[in-house]
C-alpha cells in the first residue's frame, strides 16, 4: 500500500539536501562551539553563518537571533521571561494560540497572578484588531500581547504588522508565534515594531529539535535557561551545531524556491477544495481556510458533515497520514480550543473537522486518492442515516 502523508502542519520530512549538510557536520564539526581550539571555533562559524542568514531573511542584526530547541521553547522562554524579567503584569492573547503558548500563559496566571485577557475570535476566526486597541487602552498595567501569525488549524492569517504598531502605540510589548508562517512567507522584521517571534525547522524540511527566537535587542529580555554564556547568555547550553546548520540549509532552499514551492502548494490546496466540494455534499471549511489571500497556503481545514472521532484511524489504515486538529493535542477526548471558538453547538455535536496540510511534494494524486476515501467513509455514514430514517 502507498503511503501518501498531508500532515505538513505537524512536521515535514527532512530534504536530502539538509540530511547530507547535517551528516557532514556530525563527521567533520564535532568541536564544541564555546572552545576556543580550532575545532570549536570551526563549529562557532558554522553556527554564525546561519544566524546571519536568518538575520538577512527578517532584516533585523544576528544578535536578535537565538537559537533554540523548537519553537515551543522560543515561546516559553519569551512568555515567562516578559513576566519574570519585564514587569509584565497582563497578558492579552486569544483562545487560537497554540497550546504551547496558552499553557504559558496560564502557568503565569496560576504562579505569578498575571492578569489575562482573551480577545474571541468571529465565526470565520478572525481577531478584531479595534478589541486590541480597547483592551489595551483600558489598563495601565504592563502588558505582553501574543497573538499567532498564521494558525496551525485553520491557517488563518493576522496583521501582525498592524497588531505591533498598535502596540508600540499603547506602550505594549508584542509577540508572536511565527511557527507555522517562518520561510513559508516573506517577513520583514524592520518594517514593524514586533518585539518577539519564533520558528521551528521542522515545518520547512529541516530538523526537529532546531528552533530560534527572535528576540527585539532593545527589549531587555532575559534567558530562563541559565548556565553558560551561550547565546548571548540569553540559552545557556552547548549548541546543536548539526541542527542549526539543518535548519539554516532548510531555509536556504525554502527562501530560495518560495515563490515556486508557494504557487505549487496553492495549485494542490485550490484543487482539493475544488474535489471535496463536489465530492463530499454539504461539506464546509473552517475559519479562513478556503481563502488563498486570508490564509496560509500550507492548511486546509474541513468540516465533514457527520461525527466520526475514528476519522484520522480508518485514513490511516487506508495509509493516509492527516491530522483532526493539531498534533500537540492529538489523542485529546475534547475538541480544540480554536474550534470551540469558531463552531457552533450543532456543528460540534453533528459534524467532523479534519486538517489538510500540503507541501511542495504533495500531488493531485494524492489528494485524489484521500478524496476516494473520504467518499467511501461518507457513504457508510449516509447508509446508516438512511437505515435509522427507514426505522
Amino acid at each position: 500500500m502507498d503511503k501518501i502523508y498531508l500532515d505538513n502542519a505537524a512536521t515535514t520530512p527532512l530534504s536530502e539536501e539538509v540530511i547530507d549538510a547535517m551528516v557532514d557536520v556530525m563527521k567533520f564539526n564535532f568541536g564544541n562551539p564555546s572552545s576556543t581550539h580550532s575545532y570549536g571555533q570551526e563549529a562557532k562559524i558554522l553556527i554564525e553563518k546561519v544566524r546571519r542568514e536568518i538575520a538577512d531573511y527578517l532584516h533585523v542584526t544576528p544578535a536578535e537571533i537565538i537559537f533554540t530547541s523548537c519553537g515551543t521553547e522560543s515561546n516559553n522562554m519569551i512568555i515567562k521571561s516578559c513576566v519574570d524579567h519585564l514587569g509584565v503584569e497582563r497578558i492579552i492573547t486569544s483562545p487560537l494560540e497554540h497550546k504551547c503558548v496558552a499553557e504559558s500563559v496560564l502557568d503565569m496566571k496560576k504562579r505569578k497572578g498575571i492578569e489575562v485577557v482573551y480577545l474571541r475570535p468571529d465565526k470565520n476566526g478572525d481577531i478584531d484588531l479595534g478589541k486590541l486597541e480597547e483592551a489595551l487602552k483600558s489598563s495601565d498595567k504592563k502588558t505582553l500581547v501574543t497573538l499567532m501569525h498564521a494558525n496551525n488549524e485553520i491557517g488563518n492569517l493576522f496583521d501582525i504588522k498592524k497588531a505591533a504598531e498598535i502596540c508600540k502605540a499603547n506602550h505594549a510589548l508584542f509577540h508572536s508565534d511565527t511557527v507555522q508562517s517562518m520561510a513559508h512567507m516573506a517577513l520583514d522584521f524592520s518594517d514593524f515594531p514586533v518585539d518577539f517571534a519564533s520558528c521551528s525547522a521542522h515545518k520547512f524540511h529541516g530538523p526537529k529539535g532546531s528552533g530560534f527566537a527572535f528576540i527585539r535587542k532593545s527589549s531587555g529580555l532575559k534567558g530562563i535557561i541559565i548556565g553558560g554564556p551561550q547565546e548571548r547568555s540569553l540559552r545557556a547550553g552547548t549548541e546543536n551545531v548539526c541542527g542549526i546548520v539543518g535548519l539554516g540549509k532548510a531555509l536556504e532552499i525554502y527562501l530560495k524556491n518560495m515563490d515556486e514551492f508557494a504557487n505549487t502548494i496553492k495549485e494542490i490546496k485550490q484543487y482539493t477544495i475544488e474535489r471535496i466540494s463536489s465530492e463530499i455534499p454539504n461539506v464546509k471549511f473552517n475559519g479562513r481556510s478556503a481563502d488563498l489571500e486570508k490564509s496560509l497556503y500550507t492548511v486546509l481545514s474541513v468540516l465533514l458533515p457527520y461525527k466520526d472521532p475514528m476519522i484520522g484511524l480508518k485514513l490511516d489504515m487506508k495509509g493516509i497520514a492527516i491530522s483532526q486538529g493539531s498534533a500537540c493535542s492529538s489523542g485529546a477526548s475534547h475538541p480544540s480550543m480554536v474550534m470551540m471558538s469558531i463552531l457552533s453547538e450543532d456543528e460540534m455535536e453533528n459534524s467532523t473537522p479534519l486538517r489538510i496540510s500540503f507541501s511542495h511534494l504533495t500531488t493531485k494524486k494524492e489528494i485524489d486518492a484521500l478524496v476516494d476515501a473520504l467518499k467511501e467513509i461518507s457513504l457508510t455514514f449516509d447508509i446508516e442515516k438512511a437505515n435509522v430514517e427507514h426505522r
